[in-house]
């Protein structure tokens, strides 16, 4: 079985629900505290041993290739001023032994689509996807968790679930499994955002996925679903029928960051977490 080295990132959506923050700079790089959404994605996935991180890009989206580049004159700057600790943070920001690799997709057609656009990177690999707006903290990475969860499993796909109030079935992915009381299950189902009254569950799949590769084959053939969009959620539930999937209920708190409401919870909750005064 062979381990899994490399995350997709889809970072090409509008952001608009963060406008006019988001019209010139991108969803992912807003600050939590003083860190970009899309960094604190990049370490749990170098926690987890990822060492390859493909992002899925677009237009307006060169501040991402731009954080994770190098700046030879901010170094020099810093260096000479003899702000060695704000040097070690600058040349920290991409973890070691991690390569960055970018993909264009050409226009905005769905999770789905930004995914199968990796192919070319990801190959007949095993790889992860991370939403860097679903931010988790817990004491272990949550992808690590997917990624032990795939062992132990002896192989296939899985995917992150959590428990939502029965009105919030509408926003998700939801899901049927085997036993919904243990921490990892057969996969049996997903619909992509039902209403409430005919939710298979109240298991919600949230922004973290372990994939075999076989998934490229349905996502290259995947009709446009809901919204006319490439649905990564169709082409998983495609692939239930010829290769085993889980569902995993992940350890850790996630602050749904793609709002307002999240973002705000998740910064109050990362600088506490730093020590910072917040009343």
């Amino acid at each position: 079985m062979k381990p899994v080295r490399k995350v997709v990132f889809p970072v090409n959506g509008l952001g608009t629900r963060f406008l006019p923050a988001t019209k010139a700079m991108p969803k992912e790089m807003l600050p939590v505290v003083d860190k970009p959404l899309i960094q604190y994605a990049v370490e749990e996935a170098a926690a987890a041993g990822i060492t390859e991180m493909i992002f899925v890009t677009g237009r307006n989206k060169r501040a991402i290739e731009d954080h994770f580049d190098t700046h030879p004159e901010l170094e020099r700057d810093l260096l000479s001023k003899g702000k060695t600790e704000l040097l070690e943070i600058v040349r920290g920001i991409v973890p070691p032994g991690v390569k960055c690799i970018y993909i264009r997709q050409p226009e905005p057609l769905g999770l789905g689509h930004a995914v199968l656009c990796a192919r070319p990177a990801v190959g007949d690999a095993p790889f992860a996807v991370m939403l860097a707006d679903d931010m988790i903290d817990g004491k272990t990475s949550c992808i690590g968790q997917l990624v032990e969860a795939r062992a132990a499993m002896g192989g296939g796909s899985v995917v992150a679930v959590q428990d939502v109030a029965p009105e919030e079935t509408k926003k998700y992915g939801i899901v049927s499994v085997d036993d919904a009381s243990q921490t990892t299950s057969r996969l049996r189902g997903i619909v992509e955002k039902p209403e409430p009254a005919v939710a298979p569950s109240r298991l919600a799949v949230i922004g973290r996925y372990v994939f075999e590769p076989e998934i490229f084959d349905y996502l290259e053939g995947q009709k446009p679903g809901i919204g006319g969009e490439i649905q990564l959620t169709d082409s998983i539930d495609g692939l239930l029928t010829d290769s085993p999937c889980y569902a995993h209920r992940f350890e850790g708190t996630r602050f749904d960051c793609g709002s307002k409401q999240g973002f705000l919870d998740a910064t109050v909750h990362y600088a506490r977490k730093r020590g910072f005064a917040i009343n």
